[in-house]
Parts: C-alpha cells; structure tokens; sequence
C-alpha cells in the first residue's frame, strides 16, 4: 500500500486529490495539511511514502517544507512530489536542491497523477525528457560548480555515465540499454553515484550532474 500524505492550502483541491486516490486499492491518503510546517510534523508522525505538496502556501512554503524533510534522517524513505500551477516555473528548480523527487502541475490528467504518486514511491524521479530540456536550459549561462566537480572524482567512469544518462532523462533500463548492462546493474552504478555525491534521490543527481559540468547544454562534458 503507497501511503500518500497531501498539503495544499486549498480544501478543494486537496479533496479532488483524495477522492481520486481513495479509489485505487494499492494506495491510501493517510493525512492531509495546508501549510508547510503543518506538513513536516504530519510526515514525522505518519511517515507517508510520497507527499504532494504545494509550493505556495502559508506560515512554511513547499520548498522549505520539502527541505526540511529532505534533511531530516527519520524520514529517508519520504519522497517529495512538488505541486505547481504554472508547470517549469522559478520554483521548480529550488524544490528539486531542496530535495524534492520531481514536480507536477495541478490539471494533470487522473490516470498521469496516479501514474506519478507510483513512480515517487518506488524512488523514481518525475522528469521526463521535456522538464530535462528545460533543466538544461537554466544552465546555459551558468558555470560549472567547482566544488561539486571535485565530488565527481570519486565516481568510476561507468557511474559517470551512468548520472550523465540520468540528467538526460533516461529510466533505469533506457540506461541499462544504452550502457548494454542490466538494469540491476544500471540501479547500482545510479545509487553508489547518488551516496558518493550526497544526492537524496534522482532528481538531485540530475542537478548535480549539470552544476557539476560533467553534462552541459550541448551534450556530455
């Protein structure tokens, strides 16, 4: 059962969520809050599997909320789902440093958020290849970040491409063919690159992988 905890700071929208989630038999809304620090308690209590949370709400937002549980120990195996109203906007990178697992906009279609809350629940990131474009383009103009192309001398050469596949957008087993490995095999090089660089899950590791330099705009460095 996927234990979802949802936080907005609109009753309506919260509903809509609950309702159709309350639905499918693998998973269960186990709470729900309308502000961030609402949130952070609430995840500390019921220790959800996947939170959809707002951006924008009273007393703490969704980027500090998300934070702050991305930070916390207790609450490793919580996966952040970010909601927004206005698709890539300013926020969304913030939310993924922050430690969030992806973003969704709040029309998703049904069948795409049920689709979502799974795919966050089993460590997945939720950045398809368009949101990776747009990523990208946040980097044009931006160097690279010394200190975390120093962390990427720990890396193997198979783990460096292996994260520099991830930031592309590819799944575990689109890595796995492109590396001609297996997706087992695929998953390890992606998790030791993630606890070699500290990144709480694989959206961190697609920002890593482009303050870092080791992918750029034009293709791989």
């Amino acid at each position: 059962m996927i234990r979802v905890l949802l936080v907005d700071d609109q009753p309506l929208l919260r509903s809509g969520f609950r309702a159709l989630l309350d639905l499918e038999d693998d998973i269960e809304v186990v709470g729900e809050a309308g502000d961030g620090e609402h949130a952070v308690a609430l995840a500390r209590e019921l220790l959800p599997d996947v939170a959809l949370v707002d951006v924008q709400m009273p007393v703490v937002d969704g980027i500090e909320a998300t934070r702050r549980i991305a930070r916390d120990p207790g609450l490793a195996g919580v996966h952040v789902v970010i909601l927004t109203s206005y698709g890539f906007d300013e926020y969304v990178l913030d939310a993924l440093r922050a430690g969030a697992a992806g973003f969704l906009v709040k029309d998703i279609e049904p069948e795409d958020l049920l689709h979502a809350v799974r795919v966050a629940a089993r460590g997945d990131a939720l950045l398809s290849p368009s949101i990776t474009r747009r990523l990208i383009d946040r980097y044009v103009s931006r160097p690279p970040r010394r200190d975390v192309g120093t962390a990427l001398h720990a890396l193997t050469n198979r783990e460096r491409e292996a994260v520099a596949l991830v930031a592309e957008g590819l799944s575990n087993d689109e890595v796995a063919a492109s590396m001609v490995i297996t997706p087992m095999t695929a998953k390890t090089h992606i998790n030791r690159a993630m606890t070699k660089l500290h990144a709480r899950d694989r959206g961190q590791l697609v920002v890593l992988a482009y303050e870092s330099g080791l992918v750029t705009p034009g293709g791989r460095a």
